[in-house]
C-alpha cells in the first residue's frame, strides 16, 4: 500500500482524500515509479470538478505528472530500465508515493535537471513548447500578447518567446504578478482588474496589435482578445482558468480580420512518442541552457493537496506548484 490522493465523487477541493492504494506490478509496456515529486496543474481541477470526464472511472488518483525513478518494469519495455530516472505526462494517478504507467509516456531525465524541476515543468514547458514552436511558430520580430502571464505556463511562456526574439505582451491580476511576468521576460504587462487590456495592447504596439494571441483564461478574455490581433492572426485557447469559452458565431473571425482560432492540446500533439521525446528534449535544451527556469514557487506535502487545489483555484500561486510525497 502507498499513500494518495483521490477523489470518490466531483467536487471542490474538499473531495480530494488522503489514503493509501494499492499500486499493482507493471503490466506489458508498464514501468512503476517511485515518485519525488507530483506535478500540480490546473487539468486537475477539471478532472476533480467533473468539467472533464475521468478516463478511468470513480475513484481515481489525481495528477497526470510527476518525477522519479523506475522501480519495476514490465515485459516488453526496452529503453527503460530500473534506477532510471524518469519525468512524465501520462494518465490520472500522479498524486501518489509510488504509480504504474506507461512506459511510452515516460522519458528520461538529463542529469542536470532535478525531479523538482521536471514534476514543475513536464506538462507546462511542454505545453509552452508545441504553443510556440508547432501551433504558431513565434519568430523575431513578432509581438505575442499572453494572458495569465504570472500563471504556470504564463511564465514559461513569456521566456520561451521572449527567448525567441519577440515582444511579450502580458496580462496579470496584481502589481505583484506584472512584476514576476516581467522578471520572466514580459517587456510590457497589463493589469487586467482595473486596465482595458484591448486598448492597452493598442496603445503598446501603436495600433499595429498582435500576430498571435495565447489564452489560457477562457471566458474572462473572450471575445475581447480577438480586438488585439492583426488581420490573418491567430487566437490560441489552449485552457479554461475563468470557464470555458461558449460556442461563438464563427463569423466573428471574418469580422475581426479573417483570423485563424485554435483549441490544441498536448495530447494531440504529443500522442505519438517520437513527438514527445522531441518535445522533452526541446524543453530540456531550454531549460538546460537557462533560457528558461523553471520558478517552482509552492511545494506541499502530498497530504495537502487539497490546500494545494485552493490556492491554485484562488489564483493565489505563481509558476509552478508540486506535491512532496
Amino acid at each position: 500500500m502507498v499513500a494518495a490522493v483521490r477523489v470518490h465523487k466531483h467536487g471542490g477541493p474538499e473531495v480530494l482524500t488522503f489514503e493509501d492504494v494499492d499500486v499493482p506490478a507493471p503490466g506489458p509496456g508498464q514501468i512503476r515509479t517511485r515518485q519525488h515529486a507530483c506535478g500540480i496543474n490546473y487539468i486537475d481541477t477539471y478532472f476533480r470538478s467533473g468539467l472533464y470526464p475521468s478516463p478511468v472511472g470513480m475513484p481515481f488518483v489525481a495528477g497526470n505528472e510527476g518525477a522519479g525513478e523506475v522501480i519495476a518494469v514490465g515485459q516488453g519495455v526496452a529503453d527503460l530500465k530500473v534506477g532510471d530516472r524518469v519525468a512524465y505526462v501520462a494518465p490520472l494517478g500522479g498524486y501518489a508515493a509510488e504509480r504504474v504507467l506507461p512506459a511510452d509516456r515516460a522519458v528520461k531525465l538529463p542529469a542536470n535537471i532535478s525531479y523538482e524541476q521536471a514534476a514543475g515543468m513536464m506538462l507546462k514547458g511542454m505545453t509552452a513548447e508545441y504553443l510556440v514552436r508547432r501551433t504558431f511558430k513565434v519568430q523575431k520580430g513578432m509581438t505575442v500578447l499572453v494572458h495569465a502571464a504570472a500563471g504556470g505556463v504564463g511564465l514559461l511562456l513569456c521566456q520561451w518567446i521572449n527567448h525567441l526574439g519577440a515582444t511579450v505582451i502580458g496580462t496579470v491580476g496584481s502589481k505583484d504578478k506584472a512584476e514576476l511576468a516581467r522578471a520572466n521576460g514580459a517587456h510590457h504587462t497589463i493589469l487586467y482588474r482595473s486596465e482595458d487590456f484591448v486598448a492597452k495592447v493598442k496603445e503598446i504596439t501603436g495600433g499595429k496589435l498582435c500576430e498571435v494571441v495565447y489564452d489560457g483564461v477562457g471566458n474572462d478574455t473572450f471575445p475581447a482578445s480577438l480586438d488585439c490581433i492583426q488581420p490573418m492572426g491567430m487566437f490560441v485557447s489552449y485552457g479554461s482558468a475563468s470557464g470555458p469559452i461558449k460556442a461563438f458565431d464563427i463569423n466573428l473571425l471574418q469580422f475581426k480580420g479573417s483570423l485563424y482560432a485554435t483549441r490544441p492540446t498536448l495530447n494531440t500533439y504529443n500522442a505519438k512518442r517520437e513527438a514527445l521525446v522531441e518535445s522533452a528534449n526541446a524543453l530540456f535544451d531550454v531549460v538546460g541552457k537557462g533560457a528558461v527556469k523553471i520558478p517552482v514557487n509552492q511545494k506541499y506535502p502530498l497530504k495537502d493537496a487539497r490546500k494545494a487545489h485552493e490556492d491554485l483555484e484562488g489564483r493565489a500561486t505563481t509558476g509552478a506548484s508540486i506535491l512532496v510525497p
